[in-house]
């Protein structure tokens, strides 16, 4: 007899990551719970940041609309120095990126969580129990044996997968012996959330201030918030700086006295870390369990969110369509490349910020400002590598590129797509169902000389080229029989 499972996946981790993968799942009828050890949901921000794709992805779990009214956006993303010279400046943020979304909107947290949950429980085969705590569990091969402390006492389930997406002290990667990689960054910062009461008086763009007298972050917040944060020096206490007195001379020069009122305020220690390895048999870690990100490129929630769509497809293939347990080996391979690029990104933005010796800055200033001026900045679009490996068709037009989603008024092609693996195909372009995009995804054929692209449910591309080749390759990659084709001839 089959052993009898309470869950295809047992998620450890109420948080944006472990409930937007339970969404995911859900929404695909995979059958699955959520341990939280909290009672409810932290009322506090913290996450500041989700990029386009991330807004995708919550598009198709079903809340971006939601998590987009209790946000907003900014057109720069500045670098300057103590004296307000710009050393560096994204532009563009508040316009669609590829993945059809603002490129940076800044969230209140809570509020993300909130609709999350709220959509997870609409899902029968979907579960979220508060006040469950993970004590240990067992991998035995055919599945994963669990034992939980819960209000009602200790309670025993049985998973065909465990996922940790239980934050960065991690006890599901405890548990398994995985220690972290560290990639050289630790500091500590001092952050200050407020509500604001007069936004004419505050920035209207981003800001880190490069002043190595304190290094300085000065951002937009979801919902009338605004957020700075300081840079701990050396040599000082954190419970000293974060003291109100002390809080009150380090706004100061922003002049916001009456402007804002104080919401909350934490020290943290902003650090650059990846897990060796993010699967063990059938236990995967998820979000900040795996790797954690300095805040700088505003990628450590969105990082998440892209483990979660990348597991939530593989997951449900396996479960409901017979796919190979070993499609999941692809996970750790196809999201460190992009994770390791984020974080570099990340570190060389901390480290621009974070000098604080006087002479050491000057020459930073003095290299980054005669760049721009030559037009040989490192500023511009925020962008990371393709998928090298994996799931995807090497060598193929395309493979491993994110595919772009068009927006036409209120539509958006994956409303018309859905969340399956499809194939578009030049030859079913006059559907009048992808009228409003035809121009665009002609325009990626094109661009790629080929008839068609199979799209991953994650929409990164697993290869151009003809959709009868495509369809084969990809149940070779996959062990997948059954693939959604969008249009074209039925293949």
């Amino acid at each position: 007899m089959p052993a009898r499972f309470d869950c295809d996946v047992l998620i450890a981790g109420g948080g944006p990551t472990g409930v937007t993968l339970a969404v995911l799942l859900a929404r695909r009828g995979i059958r699955v719970i959520v341990a939280e050890k909290e009672a409810e949901i932290y009322p506090l921000p913290r996450a500041a940041h989700l990029d386009h794709e991330a807004l995708r992805i919550l598009q198709e779990a079903g809340v971006a609309d939601a998590v987009i009214a209790t946000s907003r956006t900014t057109a720069r993303y500045e670098f300057r120095t103590a004296a307000g010279e710009i050393l560096l400046c994204f532009e563009g943020s508040d316009r669609n990126g590829p993945g059809g979304w603002p490129g940076a909107n800044m969230i209140h947290q809570p509020s993300v969580e909130a609709a999350l949950r709220a959509e997870l429980l609409r899902h029968d085969s979907a579960e979220l129990r508060a006040q469950c705590e993970l004590l240990d569990f067992v991998d035995d091969g055919d599945g994963v044996s669990v034992r939980l402390e819960t209000p009602q006492g200790e309670q025993r389930l049985r998973t065909r997968y465990l996922v940790g997406a239980d934050g960065a002290r991690s006890p599901v990667r405890h548990a398994l012996g995985i220690g972290f990689e560290d990639l050289g960054f630790e500091e500590p910062w001092l952050v200050i959330d407020t509500i604001v009461t007069d936004a004419s008086r505050l920035p209207d763009c981003n800001l880190q201030i490069c002043d190595p007298a304190r290094p300085t972050t000065c951002v937009l917040m979801g919902e009338g918030r605004h957020r700075w944060e300081f840079m701990i020096l050396p040599g000082e206490s954190p419970e000293a700086v974060a003291q109100d007195d002390s809080i009150a001379r380090l706004l100061e020069p922003w002049d916001v006295d009456g402007a804002v009122t104080f919401e909350r305020k934490a020290v943290y220690t902003f650090r650059a870390r990846i897990a060796e390895t993010w699967r063990k048999g059938r236990v995967l870690l998820a979000g900040d369990a795996a790797h954690q990100t300095p805040p700088f490129a505003g990628q450590g929630m969105c990082s998440g969110l892209r483990d979660a769509a990348n597991l939530a497809w593989k997951l449900a293939a396996i479960v409901l369509d017979g796919a190979d347990d070993r499609l999941l080996d692809s996970y750790q391979p196809e999201r460190e490349p992009n994770l390791r690029a984020t974080i570099a990104m990340a570190i060389m933005m901390g480290r621009t910020v974070c000098i604080t010796d006087p002479a050491a800055a000057a020459e930073r200033d003095a290299q980054m400002i005669a760049a721009r001026a030559a037009g040989k900045s490192a500023d511009g679009a925020l962008a990371y590598p393709p998928i090298g490996g994996g799931v995807v068709l090497i060598g193929a037009p395309g493979a491993g590129t994110y595919f772009p989603q068009p927006v036409h008024g209120e539509l958006r092609l994956d409303d018309v797509l859905g969340s399956d693996a499809v194939v578009l195909d030049r030859t079913g372009l006059g559907e009048e169902r992808f009228a409003a995009f035809r121009t665009q995804i002609l325009a990626w054929l094109d661009g790629n000389a080929v008839d068609a692209v199979l799209v991953r449910p994650d929409r990164y591309v697993f290869g151009g080229g003809d959709a009868a080749s495509l369809v084969k390759a990809w149940r070779a990659a996959t062990g997948m029989e059954v693939l959604v084709q969008a249009f074209g001839p039925a293949v």
